[in-house]
This record gives C-alpha cells, sequence and structure tokens, in this order.
C-alpha cells in the first residue's frame, strides 16, 4: 500500500489549496501513516459532530470527501467553515463485521455496469487519494489495467478497490453494530429544541446495546432483501439474490448433481445466477421465471446515461412531482429489470447450443436442460420432502399462442431450491426514525422528507439548526434513480459535508456551539 501522494508546490494561477490538517500529528514534520484518513476515533461518551449509520458505499464516500477536505486536495471543499483548525468528531457504525459490497453476488466474470471514473472521488476530486487509479496505482496494476482496454473492472476488483478505500477509515468504524434507534435528544440551551440525536446500536458480538450521542446523523443503510409473497421469508430454500454465493454453495452443493432450480426475476442479478447455475451444475434443470416476454437489454447509451450526470440532480429535485415521477417511470429501463446486452447475447448463445444439442421443437424444448419461462407468476408456495412446489401461472398462452383464445393455464414445478431476484426495500429509516415521528412538518404525510441537500426536514423550529438527519440511498423518488447508485456517490459525498459542516463551530467539552 502506498502512502499519501505528496502535494506538489501550487504553480501561479492554480486554485487555492488547503493546507493538509495536522492538528492530530505529533509533529507538523511527521508525515501521516500510510493509508490512514485524516479522521480519529472518538470515544463512545463524547459528543460526536458526525455519525453514519451504515458503512457501505454511500457513507464511505462522505469519509472520502472529510478526508479530501481536510487535506485540502479539493478545491470545493476548502473553505467549509466547520472543518477549520480542528479535527471533526465522526464514527462509522456497520452491522456487517467488515466492509463488503453485494459480496453474495460476485460471481466469476462479473463485470462493473459502470465506469471506474464514477468511483469514490474522481468525478469530485481527481486528485484524490481515493481514485480507482490510485488503487490501481498501489496495487501495483495500473499497466496492466489499461492494457484491458475497459471501463469496466470486474466486480471481485471493484469490491476490493472499496475495501482498500474503507481501510483508510479503520480507526473511526466500529463494525458489528447494528443500529436499531435514531433518538432526539431535547437541548440544554434551548428549552423544547431538539440540539442532538441518541443513535442506539446491539453489538453483534456481545448482544450489548450501545448509545451514542451526535449532533448531525447520517443514515445510509443501504437496501433490505425483498422477497415478495407468496415466498415464505426466512426459508431456508428460498434464498434473494443477495445471498447467492453464499447459500448456493451449501444448498446445491455437487456440481455434477441433477438439481431442479428456479431462478424468479428478470434483471441483471437473475441473469447472472440462471448463467452461473448453467455453466456450473451442467446436469441440473434450471428455469428462469420472467413476469414479461423477453429479458430485455439495460439502456446505457451515451445521452440515455446523462440522467446519472451529477448535474441531473437538481433538474430532477426541482421538477414538478407529477411530472418527476413520470421521468422516473420512463428512465427506469437504465436499471430496473433489465440485463447488459453482452450477457443477454450470450445467454441467447447457451440456449441456442441446446436447440442443436437438445431439439428445436415445442416439444424438444420442454427437455432442455436450462430454459426461460415468459410470462409467469409464482402463485403459492409449499413445502415437499428435501425441496419446494411452486405453483405458477403461466400467461404465456394469451401472447404465444399461434391460435385464438389462448387461456391463462396452471403449472406445478417442484424444485430443490428457488433463488428469488426481486430487488431490495428502502425503507429502513423509517424504523430507526420511529421515536420521532411527532417531529414531522404538519400536513407532509407519514413519510419523511428530505431537502435538496437530502436533510431530513423536521416540522418547524423543533430541531437546532446545528443538528439534523440526512438520508442516502432512499430518496430516489425525489432525486433520481441515481440514488441508489454509484453514479453521483463521490459529488454527493461532498454536498453531505458541506451541508453538514458549513456553518463555523468551536468544540467546547461536551457542547458544540455556533
Amino acid at each position: 500500500m502506498s502512502p499519501h501522494a505528496d502535494m506538489l508546490p501550487e504553480s501561479p494561477g492554480a486554485p487555492a489549496v488547503q493546507p493538509p490538517f495536522t492538528s492530530f500529528l505529533s509533529s507538523p514534520l511527521v508525515s501521516a501513516p500510510e493509508n490512514r484518513s485524516h479522521l480519529r476515533y472518538t470515544p463512545v461518551d463524547e459528543l460526536h459532530d458526525l455519525i453514519c449509520v451504515g458503512f457501505g458505499p454511500a457513507s464511505l464516500a462522505i469519509g472520502v470527501a472529510l478526508h479530501d477536505a481536510l487535506d485540502g486536495s479539493d478545491a470545493s471543499l476548502v473553505d467549509i467553515p466547520g472543518l477549520q483548525g480542528r479535527a471533526p468528531k465522526v464514527a462509522f457504525l456497520e452491522k456487517q463485521g467488515q466492509f463488503s459490497w453485494h459480496a453474495g453476488m460476485l460471481l466469476p466474470g462479473a463485470k462493473m455496469q459502470i465506469s471506474f471514473m464514477k468511483d469514490m472521488a474522481t468525478m469530485r476530486n481527481p486528485r484524490s487519494d481515493f481514485t480507482f487509479v490510485n488503487y490501481l496505482h498501489s496495487q501495483g496494476r495500473l499497466v496492466e489495467f489499461a492494457n484491458l482496454h475497459t471501463f469496466l473492472p470486474a466486480r471481485v476488483e471493484y469490491e476490493d478497490y472499496m475495501k482498500w478505500c474503507a481501510a483508510w477509515f479503520d480507526d473511526v468504524v466500529s463494525y458489528g453494530q447494528e443500529v436499531v434507534q435514531v433518538v432526539p435528544e431535547q437541548s440544554a440551551e434551548a428549552a423544547g429544541q431538539v440540539g442532538a440525536f441518541k443513535v442506539v446500536s446491539r453489538n453483534a458480538r456481545t448482544g450489548m446495546v450501545e448509545t451514542r450521542r451526535a449532533r448531525h446523523v447520517v443514515i445510509a443503510v443501504g437496501g433490505r432483501a425483498h422477497v415478495p409473497a407468496p415466498f415464505p421469508a426466512g426459508h431456508a430454500r428460498v434464498v434473494h439474490s443477495s445471498m447467492f454465493s453464499y447459500l448456493s454453495k451449501e444448498i446445491l452443493a455437487y456440481h455434477e448433481k441433477p438439481y431442479r432450480v428456479a431462478v424468479v426475476g428478470n434483471g441483471q442479478s437473475a441473469a447472472e445466477i440462471f448463467d452461473f447455475l448453467h455453466a456450473n451444475y451442467p446436469a441440473s434443470r434450471t428455469n428462469l421465471l420472467i413476469k414479461g416476454g423477453a429479458l430485455r437489454p439495460s439502456d446505457d447509451s451515451p445521452f440515455v446515461n446523462e440522467i446519472f450526470n451529477p448535474s441531473r440532480t437538481d433538474c430532477t429535485y426541482a421538477r414538478d412531482p407529477t411530472l418527476r415521477t413520470t421521468t422516473l417511470l420512463e428512465d427506469k429501463g437504465t436499471n430496473y429489470g433489465v440485463v447488459r446486452l453482452p450477457l443477454l447475447e450470450h445467454i441467447y448463445e447457451t440456449l441456442y447450443m441446446q436447440r442443436i444439442r437438445h431439439g428445436n421443437t415445442p416439444a424438444d424444448e420442454t427437455h432442455w436442460p436450462h430454459r426461460i419461462l415468459p410470462y409467469r407468476r409464482v402463485t403459492a408456495v409449499t413445502d415437499t420432502p428435501g425441496g419446494l412446489r411452486l405453483e405458477v401461472e403461466d400467461a404465456s398462452p394469451l401472447y404465444l399462442s399461434d391460435v385464438e383464445g389462448g387461456k391463462v393455464r396452471q403449472e406445478v414445478l417442484d424444485v430443490d431450491v428457488v433463488f428469488v431476484a426481486t430487488g431490495y426495500r428502502r425503507d429502513v429509516h423509517e424504523e430507526l426514525l420511529r421515536d420521532a415521528k411527532e417531529l414531522m412538518p404538519a400536513g407532509g404525510g407519514d413519510k419523511w422528507q428530505v431537502g435538496r441537500d437530502y436533510r431530513v426536514r423536521f416540522g418547524g423550529k423543533s430541531v437546532s439548526s446545528d443538528a439534523g438527519v440526512w438520508l442516502q440511498g432512499c430518496c430516489e423518488g425525489t432525486h433520481g434513480l441515481s440514488d441508489t447508485l454509484l453514479s453521483v456517490l463521490a459529488t454527493r459525498g461532498g454536498e453531505i459535508v458541506r451541508s453538514i459542516f458549513d456553518k463555523p463551530t468551536v468544540w467546547d467539552g461536551d457542547v458544540l456551539s455556533v
């Protein structure tokens, strides 16, 4: 691992650069340790400036932006008043035992779907220590990666990149801490006004409950696996795609056995699982059940891809709500229920080879080992000895029959396991903020609303201007499709840092005054 990049002397006309922050060093002449951020551990019982709930890519991007602001390498963050002259007291709380990103879908050969340029820093600050290019350089693979002639690294490499970034923040991340509650705390200075929040977490190893206090809280817990009805939650043989790599090895332990497998879903994850099963379990029978007539390609063409530009967040947020809903629906083909074209073409070739080996008639197709079943909907799931029975509504006769008067029919699939690639719910913040409901604005509905800077809107002056809660990854309805993706993380991380620390602050014991 390489040390921090040296700062070059400024040349005439160069943008102003904030001097590197050194107040935590024993001497300004001593270099910071290798791969260590400018953030330092804060004791649990001290009032924090910021606590981030969750330490996935969204919170990691905030940590990177804080580092860059203190480092002085990002000209867009050099003038933030609340970061002048002191290191902020920051903590990240993460439920998992270590940093991981979609580890359950790190399948062999899986590639990223966005350019590596949209990493944790480049779009905001190409000079950052945390760019993907700097990671490659530190690993000694920069030249070889360039020879690949691609902007799309392997997914396993990109997760390794993010783990490398995350390791810089080991001083301020507490892993194995599941946050269960964020509770408003009345200010001692302003009666009746919330001046801080208690962040309550459970230690996964000991089961003990811990409480930390912070003026500012960012909730960035990511998505929660969505297993729709009629699939039973928590069933050992109903596996969400997020757990595929972990559990498929246990359930499908022998690659040569003739397993019976169903995959439900019509997006990238479902297609990747279907393709993986074909390649690794050739004796198995695998059915991919999709609700439409065909797997469809994602639209990542250049002009359409501009909807993920950071500048589009302003446009989306400012749009009339009705129009915004309409355009979000129009744009879903870039991300939801779609598959990258190279994988589609590969799967089609796989099925074509079955036509050669097993026959090309409709009757032959029923005996293919790997099939895509269109217009299917699972209506019931019951246990069988060693497996599951799926009752399936087959609407294909309405669309694919060459005879008029086709009717929906029922069919039964007996399987050893079903993998459901049915997306994620992004509503954990509602549960965490359950004790803050009384602070909601009157007439604003029963769901939390946020401003353009992702700050939760509380009613009236119930919360101090120097305290608040920010939401990340659950604001797609107001901020656009990029909200749950990697595309805008670098820029958004800088926006969150500025929103939180844009007031001059003075630390005085346990009191943070403005």
